[in-house]
């Protein structure tokens, strides 16, 4: 790993001249990228925008806006849903308009969060040390366009961003936007357990997330759906192994060698790929214990490590990697927008220090890469078996598995060791306003 990086590190310095990198850290630089990514992303979603057409998971939520403003039908609140109640908000949003115009409003509430979350990371430009990891989170969006524009984890992912930076400055603004975000998804929740084991900021953080929580239930009770909030924690655990999910490798490589009674089918319920074979009933129903017991014991780790580290920020940022890396290895279903989980922790982390989070940089574009090959290039090579295709799949998993071990062997290390870090670090870091977590 380490001489993969190098070879890496050294590839892009003899690319990378002086002055290609003061251009790279030119304000006007960034925003002609991030316009011109963006109009990119623009273009290749007209031909359904004139047509009034929707892409990914927009036409499901697209239909659930039409049952509420249409029907009188919430999801969440007159039905059980899928999705915590803050997701109906984004996806009611998108369709004041109309449904004609559902593709371009989604797309148009996704450009406003990333445009936020890079002035962020940068300080408004005025951080240079930032402007690394706004490039990383432009580079990933690039790869994993394909889902990251039309999921929504393409608007949770950006609100995570701006929650971790801000930590510092702003705990109550931080804590609100990491609680709006675990409303629309529930992955954030790991995010904000690792800020509630380590930050300094612990109080407020949990103050805030639970004023707002309280807030958001008394409003759902207010509308009757009380019955229904949690409704999305029972939905998801009776689901089986879905085909991309890393513990499901290893049946997914019997069906396509045509094991006896291992077969990848179709769950038309929720529009997804499965698959069963032997054991894979008992194995999906130990996964979410095991994710849980896993995360608990590094919640642990970070309360260990939390006596001996001396960078904060660098602990926080570890741990919600550990945490979410976790909530992706361990998860039964395996959905290619999983990746937006990962890539909003490791953009802040450059943001704190390029050397340290290098790794999980490169190793995080490579993902990113892979998952948009497996899903939607050679989705149905998959699902008919095709050894290539197979090989992507294995690769990628095993990547995460990867970042998952490089995570927690970091915060084993602080936790024996104590961290390296130094004061002059500790300053510079509070200078990115992440020191002081």
């Amino acid at each position: 790993m380490s001489y993969f990086v190098e070879l890496v590190d050294h590839r892009l310095g003899r690319l990378l001249t002086p002055a290609r990198r003061v251009w790279l850290q030119s304000p006007r630089t960034l925003l002609l990228g991030f316009l011109g990514l963006h109009t990119l992303f623009l273009f290749a979603l007209l031909p359904t925008i004139l047509t009034g057409r929707v892409l990914g998971d927009l036409p499901l939520y697209r239909v659930w806006a039409e049952q509420a403003l249409r029907n009188g039908v919430w999801q969440g609140i007159d039905v059980e849903w899928v999705y915590p109640i803050g997701a109906l908000v984004p996806v009611v949003l998108a369709d004041v308009a109309g449904p004609l115009l559902y593709q371009l409003l989604w797309f148009l509430m996704t450009m406003a969060l990333n445009a936020t979350a890079v002035g962020i990371l940068t300080d408004w430009g005025r951080n240079r040390n930032g402007y690394k990891a706004a490039w990383f989170w432009l580079a990933f969006s690039l790869v994993l366009s394909p889902v990251g524009l039309l999921r929504l984890e393409g608007l949770s992912a950006p609100l995570v961003i701006m929650g971790l930076v801000l930590l510092a400055r702003r705990p109550m603004i931080a804590a609100a936007l990491l609680t709006v975000a675990t409303w629309i998804k529930v992955w954030p929740a790991a995010v904000f357990l690792a800020v509630v084991a380590v930050s300094r900021r612990r109080i407020t953080v949990i103050v805030t997330g639970a004023a707002l929580s309280a807030g958001i239930a008394v409003a759902v009770w207010a509308a009757g759906g009380l019955r229904y909030l949690t409704g999305f924690v029972t939905m998801q655990s009776d689901r089986a192994l879905q085909l991309e999910a890393p513990v499901t490798t290893p049946w997914v490589w019997l069906a396509a060698m045509g094991q006896h009674g291992t077969t990848i089918y179709q769950n038309h319920a929720i529009a997804t790929r499965e698959v069963s074979g032997p054991g894979t009933t008992l194995v999906a129903a130990l996964m979410t214990p095991a994710m849980f017991l896993v995360m608990a014991a590094i919640f642990v780790l970070l309360l260990l490590a939390l006596r001996r580290s001396r960078d904060n920020a660098q602990l926080v940022l570890m741990g919600a990697l550990a945490l979410v890396s976790t909530f992706v290895v361990l998860n039964k279903v395996g959905s290619p927008q999983y990746m937006l989980w990962i890539a909003p922790v490791v953009a802040v982390g450059v943001a704190h220090d390029w050397a340290r989070w290098r790794v999980p940089a490169y190793l995080m574009l490579g993902i990113g890469g892979l998952t948009t090959l497996i899903f939607p290039i050679f989705y149905l090579p998959l699902v008919h078996g095709d050894a290539g295709a197979l090989l992507l799949l294995t690769l990628r998993n095993g990547l995460l598995v990867v970042m998952l071990g490089w995570s927690v062997l970091g915060l084993w290390r602080t936790a024996r060791a104590g961290s390296p870090a130094s004061v002059s670090v500790r300053q510079t870091a509070s200078s990115r306003g992440l020191a002081a977590n």
